[in-house]
């Protein structure tokens, strides 16, 4: 791993990226040519700071002594909703013009952004209409409609998914706001890392989890405008490791079926995402499931908060290679606190043979 002022391959950036040229991973150059920039997340930050928690940067010694390195965990379990998702659904709703809202938003997902964008449209008092597939837990099905969501089922498969949320789109006139793949929510999404260098400027690396990539791509661009040299980094499930296998490859790579603990990370990359993870990511590292259950474990013990395994992924890449962190300054971005507790017993017992 070859870090921040270690060689020539420390990427150049400009402090103010713009929708032009942008640098691509390593020592080579390229072009992207749309996408939101720095000063977009800087727009973004001011315009939901009324509406979302700045959530705490943690710390924990006895963490730091397992890895030799000093770990700084920003918080998004803490967020309203449990997770990140709510500063990109409330970036794109806050965005709308009032022609726009009047009419509703629309979205797709049986996570944490239907949730988020419920919490997003009541704040602005309108309507938003929710698809979730017929199988979501009842748990999230109350979340959204306890946010005032409106929620239409379908199949549990993308088609139905899509299809059903355009049949919305042409029925009521509303906004569809994509779970990940929209320029607003990258911007909101990168408020996040944004935060966290402005408490703790001097990083040398960045770790964000990466499922369709809406995250870790606002993560990459608050990165590359604050602090250019820094090493950006996704993580990821071994056994769902799309994300990875699209940079590899130079094209995108359709998530495999869901086999990992990390719900909240078994999505495809979008038409978004990948250029700006292709143009701005270092790397994407894998963690097995073993090494998930045990980071979120870790941080549950140590630190006494509540993560989900998508989170904890971040932690489970830094512990399972110490070597390659040791002595460094990591930023880690805790993603969500939305735990399937009997889920997680099961994994807690398939892994340790402790009954969780």
């Amino acid at each position: 791993m070859v870090w921040a002022g270690d060689s020539a391959r420390v990427i150049r950036a400009a402090q103010e990226l713009s929708k032009a040229a942008l640098p691509v991973r390593g020592s080579t150059i390229g072009l992207m040519t749309s996408g939101p920039g720095f000063s977009d997340l800087r727009a973004a930050q001011e315009r939901i700071r009324p509406y979302v928690h700045r959530t705490p940067v943690l710390t924990s010694t006895s963490i730091d002594a397992m890895v030799g390195a000093s770990l700084f965990f920003k918080c998004e379990n803490f967020q309203k909703v449990g997770a990140f998702k709510y500063r990109g659904a409330t970036n794109a709703v806050q965005l709308l013009s009032e022609d726009q809202a009047a009419r509703g938003v629309v979205t797709h997902s049986s996570g944490n952004h239907a949730a988020a964008l419920a919490l997003a449209a009541k704040m602005r008092n309108i309507a938003a209409y929710i698809v979730m597939p017929r199988t979501a837990p009842r748990i999230k099905q109350a979340a959204v409609e306890g946010y005032g969501g409106r929620i239409t089922f379908c199949e549990p498969n993308v088609k139905s998914r899509e299809e059903t949320a355009a049949q919305l789109v042409e029925r009521t006139g509303a906004t569809l706001i994509h779970p990940f793949d929209d320029e607003n929510v990258i911007a909101g999404q990168g408020t996040a890392a944004l935060e966290l260098l402005e408490d703790v400027p001097d990083l040398d690396a960045m770790l964000a989890p990466v499922g369709g990539g809406g995250l870790l791509s606002g993560t990459a661009i608050a990165c590359r405008g604050i602090r250019p040299g820094i090493r950006v980094i996704g993580c990821e499930p071994a056994v769902a490791a799309d994300a990875a296998e699209s940079l590899r490859v130079g094209s995108i790579v359709p998530a495999r079926p869901p086999a990992s603990i990390c719900d909240g990370l078994l999505t495809s990359l979008g038409k978004h995402t990948f250029p700006i993870l292709r143009a701005m990511v270092d790397e994407i590292l894998l963690a097995e499931e073993s090494e998930i259950v045990r980071a979120t474990m870790t941080i549950m013990q140590r630190m006494k908060i509540v993560v989900e395994p998508s989170a904890a992924v971040t932690l489970a890449v830094v512990l399972s290679r110490r070597g390659e962190f040791a002595g460094r300054r990591v930023g880690l971005i805790l993603s969500g606190g939305n735990v399937d507790l009997a889920r997680l017993a099961s994994a807690i017992e398939a892994t340790t043979g402790a009954k969780g």
